[in-house]
């Protein structure tokens, strides 16, 4: 057998083995489970929804009940 017909026949063998998994079929990409947003991104909104709500407090703490 020549070098390419093995490797054809590996590849279809290949093949066939994933059709008969039905639904496990192995993949030669592997899969990266990150975050959707980085840490930099994650920490300025916190820093910005925190900032704000304790900024308003105390504002609202400093109004002496003016509405």
């Amino acid at each position: 057998m020549t070098t390419s017909k093995r490797i054809a026949e590996r590849k279809v063998a290949k093949f066939q083995r994933n059709i008969t998994k039905k639904g496990s079929v192995e993949s030669s990409t592997k899969k990266g489970y990150g975050y959707p947003v980085g840490p930099i991104l994650l920490g300025f909104f916190v820093f910005v929804v925190v900032g704000s709500s304790l900024f308003q407090i105390i504002r609202t703490a400093t109004s002496k009940g003016m509405a």
